[in-house]
Order: C-alpha cells, then structure tokens, then sequence
C-alpha cells in the first residue's frame, strides 16, 4: 500500500459561508469581551474589595473548578436535540451573571462571596457551552474545512489575547472595573443574538436512554478505547501539566526576581508572545497541509513547552534577558497554536454525532483537571528547589509529552481522511449514519485507517 495521501477534494472557501461568518463574529466579539473580564474581576477584589493574594487565586480556581463535571454536564448535553439553543442559553446566562455585578456595586452591595458565585455560575455557563459547541460546529463547517475553520477562531482569540488586555485596561480607566464588566456582557448578549440565527441541521439524540452516568461513563471509555483520543489526550495532559508548573504567574515571578525585568519589560516580553499566536494561528493551516495534521501536532506539543528553557537559562545584559523572555513566549505562542488547531480538528473528525459531548465532557475533565494540579506542583517546586531549575523541568517534562504520539496512529495521519473512527460498543447508543458519521467502522476498516 502506497504511503502517499489520497488527494483530497479543495476545501470549500469559508469566506463565502454565512453561517460560518456569523459564527466567527459571535466568538471574536466573545473573545474580546473575556479578556476585559480576566482584568475587570480581579480588579473589583482588590481595589474595591481589597482582597489579599490568595482570595483572588479563588477566583481563577472557582473559574476552571467546574471543568471537573464537564464529563457528567457533557452527557446530559448529548441528550438535548438542540446544542445551539443550549450555546444560546450559556451565552445569555454569562451576560446575566456580569450585569449583576455592576449593579451590586451600584447599590453598594458587592461582596466576594458575589464575586465567587460568578465565577462559578461563568465557568459552569462556560462548560456548558463547550460541551455544546463540539456538536455544533461539526454540522457547521465541513469536514475538509475543520483545520481551516479552528485556524480563524484561533486567529480571533489571539488577536484579542494581543488587543484585548489594552481595551479592557482602557475601559476600566474610564468607566471603573465593574462598569467595563457591561461591555462583556454585552458581547455575550451579541454572541447569543448571533449563534441563535444560525441554522444547522442537527441529528436527533439517540432514541434509547441510559442514564447520565452510563453516558459519562460511555464517553471516558470511548476516549480510553480509542488510539487517536487515548494518545492525544495523554498528550495534552502531559502539556497542561507542565505549563501549568511554569504558567504565567511563576513566570512573571521568575521574570522580576531572576532575571530583573520592569513591569513594562514583562508586558513587552508576554505581548510578543501573543503575537506569536497570532502568528501560529495563521500559518498553522498551511504547516498542516506541509507536515500533515498527525506531525503538526506532535511539532506543537514541543514547540508549546520547550521554548520556556530559553527564558530559564537567560543570562547576561538587560536586553538579552528581555529578548530571551519574548522568544521564549513567541515560540511557545506558535507551538501551542500548532498543536490546538491541529488536535481539535482531528477531534471532531474521529467522534461521532452520538457521542461527541460526553467525550469532550470526559476530555475536558482530565485536561484542564490537571491545571490546578499542575500550578500548585509548581508552587511546591519552585519553593523546594528554586524557580530556575522548575522552569527547566516543566520544559523538558512538557517536550516529553510527543511520547504518547510515538506508538499511536496520530503521526500517521496526514489529512482528515485518513483518521480512524470506532463507534460505541452499546448498540443501543448508536446514532443514524450521517455526512459525518456514516456508521461504525468494520475491524478491517479501522485497520486500514491507520496503517495509512
């Protein structure tokens, strides 16, 4: 059997899709709106509230804290025959939730614990919206544009990483932190007005109903039983381990003790770094037809961690350690680009209708679960044995994490076609062929797939 990729049909131009464009316009005006509430809502615990350290480390706690029932929330969601009517409702819950905020400060009636309550109601509006979104956007995009389509939703997170903060900063000058909280929930209500126009043709649940338990159990076993998700998944993991070891609070903790930068240095230094990510977005889709989507991720899963080694070992003039800290962070930005576009195309493309939001439910428990695991292992790290040398360790350890991909099919796998799909063991689960899923694949055919 030849090694060459089959060619493959040109993927239909996005520019020209209206539902796409207005999906696309509803997560970059998101977007924006985040980045003013990741510098809004602290600023309300400290300057108004005058919280200590610790009380605002809660708040981004209690944000990712409901990822952990991403499993059981996403097999729930795979029941509901509507997922955009659920992006919807997510959308309008987050708005509701910033507005009370300006209001309470209004009354004079703005607490932390208000403060806690909306960071959890945000993360868990947030959960739910994610789980719905796999399913979605499967039905939205074709298949040949999956990469293509992550590509510019990628591009507008980046371009708000690199915009946002400088908005948002300028918005709480003017108007005062809870006030700017308006603009995000504002961008909620226009992303809600625009998802809700959006028509896809969405395939019904499946008419049998085991419990939200067996689904979530379902959709871990799918995940554990499938190489592709088995391997990148183990990947992915390993990768927010370590960088969250080395994130951006030790960073900025190792930038000003070791390596002497100002304020302004660091800012100039993680700035370079969004436009890394920037960058990465944009070319990621041309890599990926060079290399092929398998090896992309793999080149993103050490390009993403590595480069933090160059800021660690930094030494000399002033200008070297700053230009060391923004290589490290440019670099990291172009690798961690790589490696989400390639592998959230390569997701969508091996799950099938009837079971894509429990998987990303059971997904999104195990790899932003060890985030918080990964931060407080850095803490202990950092104070053990020094800041240096757990810079180094979470870029080697971070590097290791391609070691899942060796022994899988994903570095094999050159286009989205050639990507291995396995239905659910439980018959009775299994949903009506579709574009996307046009059933299980027989044992020969999976073989096929992935000696390719």
């Amino acid at each position: 059997m030849s090694d060459a990729a089959p060619s493959a049909a040109p993927a239909p131009s996005l520019w020209r899709d209206r539902r796409f464009l207005r999906f696309w316009s509803a997560q970059t005006v998101s977007h924006l709106g985040d980045r003013i509430t990741e510098l809004a809502l602290p600023l309300i615990a400290v300057t108004t509230l005058h919280a200590s350290a610790n009380e605002v480390a809660w708040l981004t706690a209690l944000i990712w804290t409901p990822n952990l029932i991403a499993i059981v929330l996403g097999a729930w969601v795979d029941q509901r025959p509507r997922k955009r009517r659920l992006m919807v409702a997510a959308d309008l819950a987050r708005a509701l939730v910033l507005l009370s905020l300006p209001a309470a400060y209004l009354a004079g009636a703005v607490t932390l614990g208000h403060l806690y309550a909306a960071a959890l109601l945000m993360g868990t509006a947030a959960v739910l919206f994610n789980t719905s979104y796999s399913a979605f956007f499967a039905h939205l995009v074709p298949r040949s544009s999956y990469v293509d389509a992550n590509s510019k939703l990628s591009t507008s997170r980046s371009a708000s990483l690199v915009a946002g903060p400088a908005l948002g900063g300028a918005l709480v000058q003017a108007l005062s932190a809870p006030a700017a909280l308006v603009a995000d929930a504002a961008s909620f209500l226009a992303s809600a007005f625009l998802v809700g126009r959006i028509r896809t043709e969405e395939p019904p649940p499946s008419t049998s109903q085991p419990s939200v338990l067996r689904r979530a159990r379902a959709g871990m076993a799918f995940v554990i039983r499938h190489p592709v998700l088995r391997a990148t998944l183990g990947c992915a993991a390993t990768v927010n381990f370590f960088t969250f070891i080395s994130g951006t609070g030790l960073t900025v903790l190792f930038a000003t003790r070791e390596l002497r930068l100002s304020a302004g240095g660091i800012g100039l230094a993680l700035g370079v770094g969004a436009l890394g990510s920037l960058l990465g977005a944009v070319i990621a889709p041309g890599m990926s037809r060079l290399w092929g989507v398998g090896p992309s991720i793999a080149v993103g899963a050490v390009l993403f961690p590595a480069p933090i080694a160059i800021a660690a070992l930094a030494d000399g003039p002033l200008w070297a350690r700053g230009g060391a800290l923004a290589l490290a962070e440019f670099l990291a930005g172009i690798g961690v680009m790589f490696f989400d576009i390639n592998l959230n195309s390569l997701q969508t493309a091996v799950i099938h209708d009837g079971i894509r939001s429990r998987v990303a439910g059971a997904y999104s428990t195990v790899n932003y679960g060890v985030r918080p695991l990964g931060a407080a292992a850095g803490g202990a790290l950092a104070t053990t044995i020094g800041l240096r040398p757990t810079l180094l360790l979470a870029a080697a350890g971070g590097a290791l994490s391609v070691l899942w991909l060796l022994c899988s099919p994903v570095l094999r796998i050159r286009t989205l076609d050639q990507a291995p799909t396995t239905g659910p063991r439980d018959a009775t689960d299994e949903p009506p062929p579709t574009e996307n899923y046009p059933g299980p694949l027989s044992g020969a055919d999976v073989g096929t797939a992935t000696e390719r």
